[in-house]
């Protein structure tokens, strides 16, 4: 059985969707409720037992390591004023997991397979979570569905598990889509996630959502792959490639479990509307609010 303690954080994009406002900071740190979207990824990866997490950020850019750098200026005048609990959160995150802070090279391509490249040292020999920085799972306990991810790993032994869910023939377009494959030995194994392609082309409605569990052997997949679609170096090609000689699997968000992309403003004002529907402290009050603007 493998004991999966690394999670690898993809947060060096440019967020180009969120600007003006991500020019003078990462998306990843855009606010869902009173918490910036990273933190959920991470506090995810905790509650799943993940106690060694790297985040790749934008060379050059330090706003993630700052935020996530215990500030005693800051924790001074909140224990004066009686706020320290404002801080717990993250006090939380500081007790429980070691975070790594590695800048993506400049020499490697853009794409969401070079933040893997620039944690090589980081991973070593083993296996380890991939988590896209802009995606949120919402869940009732925080690590739940990453969970029943790594679990799937350790009874199937395969060279990755991808999460999916079922979007809908309306949304599918937008998403890499699973293209699954019979096999009594192993559930929902796929042979590729093929890449946005049109409703009436994508092999099945479950869209690729930003949790992965990989084989370090997809290290030397990536740093021998081309780049693909938009001069982009692709983890689904790296995906695909090990699942032509080896086993992948899918895990589905399904129940109380969700995946939700925060990569627009539209999805990322969907996302932050979710969270809060699934906050007592919020719902009533929000609840009342929507129903206000019929």
């Amino acid at each position: 059985m493998t004991n999966i303690t690394k999670a690898v954080i993809a947060a060096a994009g440019r967020g180009t969707r969120f600007l003006p406002v991500v020019k003078s900071y990462p998306k990843e740190l855009v606010p869902i409720l009173s918490k910036p979207n990273i933190q959920y990824l991470i506090e995810e990866a905790i509650g799943a037992g993940i106690t060694e997490i790297a985040i790749i950020h934008r060379l050059g850019e330090n706003s993630i390591e700052k935020y996530f750098t215990p500030d005693q200026d800051l924790e001074n005048y909140l224990v004066q004023n009686n706020k320290l609990a404002y801080l717990d959160s993250l006090k939380a995150i500081w007790s429980k997991a070691k975070l790594t802070f590695i800048a993506q090279p400049a020499n490697l391509p853009y794409g969401n397979g070079s933040p893997v490249l620039a944690a090589k040292e980081f991973i070593g020999q083993d296996d380890f979570v991939y988590m896209f920085g802009d995606d949120l799972t919402v869940e009732p306990v925080p690590g739940q569905f990453l969970s029943k991810m790594l679990a799937t790993f350790n009874q199937y032994q395969p060279a990755s598990v991808i999460a999916v869910k079922d979007v809908g023939r309306e949304e599918i377009s937008r998403y890499g889509s699973a293209q699954y494959i019979e096999d009594p030995k192993y559930p929902h194994r796929i042979s590729a996630m093929l890449e946005k392609l049109p409703a009436d082309q994508a092999p099945s409605t479950f869209g690729q959502g930003g949790r992965f569990i990989i084989s370090n052997k997809i290290i030397n997949i990536l740093e021998n792959q081309s780049t693909g679609l938009g001069n982009e170096l692709w983890l689904a090609d790296a995906n695909n490639n090990m699942a032509k000689n080896d086993v992948v699997l899918t895990q589905a968000f399904e129940g109380e479990e969700d995946w939700m992309t925060t990569g627009d403003p539209l999805r990322w004002l969907e996302a932050n509307i979710t969270v809060a529907l699934n906050d007592p402290k919020f719902k009533d009050d929000l609840t009342q609010f929507i129903q206000s603007l019929k």
